[in-house]
């Protein structure tokens, strides 16, 4: 006992004595620290001046270094948000000797004048004097506005920047999003400000892409330009991560395409489109478009995560699956009796959309024909006596939760329950086809994946990876509930139901040769400060999957108060419908991992197809198919596929003239090259260019804008 004491106040001793060590250290390492304050604020010198005596007279402070922004990418690669540096110009108006400064004065306000073109020469000569003349002030800025690194590598070549006699750039970043306007709102803004992430993918992940802003000594000096000086007490940033989304810009172009399309046509407030991979739950494009005070549609607001609405008719799914679990019936064996088309039920008359009703129709039918009499009978059958019964599954279906997706603003769902003082005899009817409940598309949309996926509920996402340059620092997994929303029977069930609706209900004008769709209509009326509007404004939706008999793609179309010459004109199938029927088929077609395999003898008719576009793609286009290798040397090429499979390639200049050929490009690639060169493009129809409004090869004096038709 006694060695053993001995040997606890042996150690006691040891730790006493190394927690003094590091105390003596951590006092040494601040005593150094003053020491290095003390040595360069006092005795280094700056110019011939200490840096006390240089900061008495000119405005020095530290000031913080803000670190270079992080990346963002799509799923192929592609950049999507970057930051680019921009310099503010400026001039140390009394650092070139006499000499020099009167030979290339002149040259100098003449360039300034030529390319600045704020004042005058004989003004900004006029400027310069003053300041060099000046007692109190040295340093003058050039230009109000920042001016792009092309621009600073030309300024570098002018007298007092190409000999460093005085010339200052002081560098800041910008954030470019080089497909904008696509998916604007989902990659989101940072703030010029702060730096911060402001919404979206930016403000989500913010912390992984501010990166560690550092501090250095600067000099403030007119219009609060900073001019870095020395760094012996600099701290410099650490740039931020690149953040890899799932987004895939083909699919993109495609959704923003087709709702900007059919919002403009029905005049629509809003809408929103969600691709998403079935099996993995990556979204692969959301589109939100409003209407702004100009008459077009931009990406302003993520409906498609912040908008709870009333789903309507595609809640009737949830319904006509609790049924199947808590009844096992078989829905082409159960019958309902929804009449003409109207039912009074308490104080309210329930109708169905079909004039004349449906008369008996079963319950599978009930669904494809979207029948509201219907599945309220469904309903008050089987959960009029235990309501809650009915609410469980509800919440078993993962309706009632937030999907959880890694991006910030998606709305809480909200269904009413019986604790809500508003319960009413009437409310479990209405909640049966989708109305006293807040949904919001995304939600919707992880539902009726979690049918396509044989019941198992998939966690949307839109970011795979977080990386420092090649290293991964991070990687979002994805996620899927290891217990299913339903059995593998219902899951079976509604996925043949839904299949039902495109070939024999309300969407059979979604049916075609190549694959199947499954999926469901929604039309609801819109609640608007409590009520619900009586005169024609609707939500329309429409949510499914494809191809139906072996899912890869889920999606949801939702367009908002569209207006139109008829009601039958506004129903779901009208609207929503054909978006989502656009998006599917141009996916189709790009995804050939779709297409069935085919034995059929190709096709002995002569044609001859162009295409153009960067050379990457290209090459990656020639790989895949087995086609003639394409030449290097060019950035963009053309190819045309004659008959027998031969190809010609060749090269694109599209940079000498300022209209170059677009003709055979995708409308992304149209895109970036023209506005790039400051043209406003629009455009009308789907696919590639097959004519644009300025022929190839125009010079054009002033920027103007440019029409492509595309097909």
């Amino acid at each position: 006992m006694r060695r053993e004491a001995d040997k606890r106040e042996s150690n006691k001793e040891a730790l006493i004595a190394r927690a003094r060590l590091v105390a003596a250290g951590l006092v040494l390492m601040a005593v150094l620290v003053f020491i290095k304050l003390l040595r360069v604020q006092f005795y280094d010198t700056y110019k011939g001046k200490t840096w006390a005596e240089y900061s008495m007279q000119n405005d020095l402070k530290l000031d913080t270094i803000r670190a270079m922004r992080g990346n963002i990418y799509s799923s192929d690669g592609s950049l999507l948000a970057t930051s680019l540096p921009y310099f503010y110009v400026g001039l140390d108006t009394k650092m070139a000797d006499t000499t020099y400064f009167n030979a290339n004065l002149d040259r100098l306000v003449a360039l300034l004048a030529t390319h600045f073109g704020e004042y005058s020469a004989a003004r900004y000569r006029e400027r310069i004097l003053e300041y060099r003349h000046s007692e109190n002030r040295r340093y003058l800025r050039l230009k109000k506005q920042a001016v792009s690194y092309l621009d600073r590598e030309q300024i570098l070549k002018w007298p007092f920047f190409d000999k460093r006699k005085g010339g200052k750039f002081e560098m800041i970043y910008r954030r470019d999003k080089p497909f904008t306007p696509m998916a604007d709102r989902t990659i989101g803004s940072v703030s010029a400000k702060t730096g911060q992430g402001a919404v979206g993918i930016e403000a989500s992940f913010d912390q992984k892409l501010v990166g560690k802003n550092g501090v250095g000594l600067v000099e403030v000096i007119e219009n609060g330009m900073k001019i870095p000086v020395g760094d012996d007490l600099n701290i410099r940033p650490e740039p931020g991560y690149d953040v890899y989304t799932t987004l895939d810009m083909n699919f993109q172009d495609v959704a923003e395409v087709s709702l900007r399309r059919a919002l403009r046509q029905f005049q629509a407030d809003h809408g929103s489109v969600v691709v998403m991979e079935v099996a993995t739950g990556e979204i692969r494009a959301i589109s939100n478009l409003s209407r702004g005070s100009d008459g077009d549609y931009h990406d302003a607001l993520n409906y498609a995560l912040a908008e709870g609405n009333d789903p309507g008719s595609t809640f009737k799914l949830a319904t006509l699956m609790a049924v199947l679990e808590e009844t096992g019936l078989d829905p082409d064996q159960e019958w309902c009796a929804t009449g003409d088309g109207n039912h009074k039920y308490r104080n309210v008359v329930i109708k169905d959309a079909h004039r004349g009703g449906f008369g008996t129709i079963t319950a599978r039918q009930v669904l494809e024909k979207s029948s509201n009499i219907g599945t309220h009978l469904l309903t008050q059958k089987y959960f009029a006596k235990q309501p809650d019964k009915y609410l469980q599954y509800l919440e078993k279906f993962r309706l009632k939760s937030r999907t959880g997706i890694h991006m910030q603003g998606e709305a809480a769902p909200y269904i009413k329950d019986r604790a809500d003082k508003t319960w009413s005899g009437t409310t479990l009817s209405y909640l049966s086809y989708g109305y006293e409940m807040r949904l919001s598309p995304i939600q919707v949309l992880a539902f009726y994946n979690a049918v396509a996926n044989g019941g198992y509920w998939v966690r949307p996402m839109i970011v795979k990876q977080i990386k420092n340059s090649e290293e991964v620092v991070d990687t979002y997994e994805p996620y899927v509930d290891p217990t299913p929303i339903c059995s593998e029977r219902t899951a079976r069930l509604a996925q043949s139901m839904l299949e039902g609706v495109v070939q024999r209900g309300t969407a059979t004008n979604l049916k075609n040769d190549y694959y199947r769709i499954a999926g469901k209509t929604g039309t609801a009326q819109r609640n608007i400060n409590g009520g619900y509007a009586k005169d024609g404004k609707f939500n329309t939706s429409f949510v499914g999957y494809f191809p139906a008999e072996r899912p890869k793609y889920s999606c949801i179309v939702v367009v908002s108060n569209a207006r139109g010459a008829s009601m039958e004109q506004l129903y779901a199938g009208s609207v929503a419908a054909p978006v989502f029927r656009e998006v599917a088929n141009r996916i189709y077609a790009y995804d050939i991992r779709l297409h069935k395999p085919t034995q059929e003898k190709p096709s002995e008719v002569v044609r001859t197809v162009k295409w153009a576009g960067p050379a990457s793609e290209l090459k990656a286009i020639s790989t895949a198919l087995n086609l003639a290798p394409v030449p290097e040397g060019s950035e963009w090429m053309q190819g045309t596929l004659a008959p027998k499979g031969k190809v010609a390639w060749y090269a694109r200049s599209v940079d000498k003239a300022d209209v170059p050929d677009l003709r055979g490009m995708a409308l992304r690639d149209a895109l970036y090259l023209m506005e790039n060169k400051g043209f406003r493009v629009t455009f009308k129809g789907a696919g590639k260019v097959v004519a644009q409004s300025l022929e190839p090869g125009t010079k054009v004096l002033e920027k103007k804008s440019i029409m492509l038709t595309l097909e």
